[in-house]
């Protein structure tokens, strides 16, 4: 048996999902949209190129994909997605229900 560890994953190159570009994977950050890159099993990893990982907030993100679905339920419109997003992380109790 071989053992390869962590880094000799494939595929070597992987697509950037906010630029796009392709990166060798060993030049790549790994992204897990739920915040818990530590918890490994049956995960699956975006990644994100150097430039663009130090681009984003690395800020907690508790409850970010909860909001971003409420958010985004019934809105017709980038514009009401938007404004229900704002809405809802500014705290001020409106959900996409009651609007």
């Amino acid at each position: 048996m071989t053992f390869r560890d962590a880094w000799h994953r494939e595929p070597s190159t992987v697509t950037c999902i906010a630029c796009g570009d392709s990166v060798s994977r060993s030049d790549a950050r790994e992204y897990d949209k739920h915040g818990d890159r530590w918890d490994r099993d049956e995960k699956s990893f975006e990644f994100l190129c150097t430039p663009c990982d130090r681009e984003r907030c690395h800020s907690p993100r508790d409850g970010l994909e909860d909001r971003l679905v409420e958010a985004a339920n019934g809105a017709g419109s980038a514009e009401a997605f938007v404004a229900r997003y704002l809405a809802l992380a500014a705290g001020d109790g409106v959900s996409a229900s009651e609007e």
